[in-house]
């Protein structure tokens, strides 16, 4: 009797009292779109993003592979975030279960104009997205932060050590590493970006990582990035794939990386000031 009053009612159950019960609602996804907005971010960056993950959330594709899943819904919320003690939630935990549900989702997100901070604290960002997941109403069958940014942690935890601890408690983290070389550049950019959030950033069980080398490409690779979360193990990319829009797989270890090179090129370089 109560797993049929789960499958038809998945909010509230009732106890033989009589008092109702509230319960999570199954989902396949919860899904943490944690989205960079610190300074070296351009007015217009920071639209494309918001734009391009709308967009994506609308996409057919997208839809279907919602549909597609065991319970044919998500739930989604979509954070920016700067210095570590910067983040805001745009939109709150939102259930989606059909392209209606995406379209109100997207005007919700591109309805609120972006703002910049200073920093770029991804271990912050990723700390407080994980505890988003607490008392959120949904029990996702996974759990997923998909961080996005355009330079390496300079503020707060290590960030490898915060990723540790954030798949510990069940989390995917993906990655969607900016490379893009058409907007502000600062003294604090790495070449390698795709190899840091392989190294320090993304982890926990089928964790990838697309690059975004390109302002153009930023909507497709959001698109198809959403829908490896949502299809469930990531496949083995084809060559002509991966030259298109490469995929990475999360690295147990990238011999010799320096995770706390964000940091270091952050306290070299600000010698001559007084950083608060």
């Amino acid at each position: 009797m109560l797993g049929t009053l789960a499958a038809t009612c998945p909010a509230t159950l009732f106890a033989q009292t009589g008092e109702e019960l509230e319960v999570d609602e199954v989902v396949d996804v919860e899904l943490v779109l944690a989205v960079d907005v610190s300074l070296s971010m351009s007015f217009d960056e920071l639209e494309i993003q918001r734009h391009g993950y709308a967009a994506a959330l609308e996409n057919d594709r997208v839809i279907q592979a919602i549909l597609d899943g065991v319970h044919g819904k998500i739930a989604v919320t979509y954070v920016e975030w700067a210095g570590n003690a910067t983040q805001r939630v745009v939109v709150p935990w939102t259930r989606i279960a059909s392209s209606d549900e995406a379209r109100a989702f997207a005007s919700r997100l591109t309805a609120i104009p972006p703002s910049r901070a200073r920093r770029t604290s991804i271990s912050g960002a990723l700390r407080f997205s994980a505890t988003l997941f607490d008392d959120n109403g949904y029990r996702g069958l996974k759990r997923v932060i998909d961080v996005s940014g355009d330079g390496p942690n300079n503020q707060g935890p290590p960030v490898h050590l915060t990723r540790d601890d954030v798949v510990a408690k069940g989390i995917t983290v993906n990655g969607l590493p900016l490379m893009t070389n058409d907007g502000l550049t600062t003294a604090f950019d790495v070449e390698d970006l795709d190899i840091y959030y392989s190294a320090c950033v993304i982890g926990g069980q089928g964790a990838f990582m697309v690059p975004v080398n390109e302002w153009s490409h930023f909507p497709d690779a959001v698109r198809r990035k959403l829908v490896l979360e949502l299809a469930g193990p990531i496949p083995a990319p084809a060559p002509e794939a991966q030259e298109r829009r490469p995929v990475h797989l999360a690295a147990a270890h990238v011999e010799g990386y320096d995770c706390l090179i964000g940091e270091r090129m952050w306290r070299n370089r600000s010698l001559l000031w007084d950083d608060n």
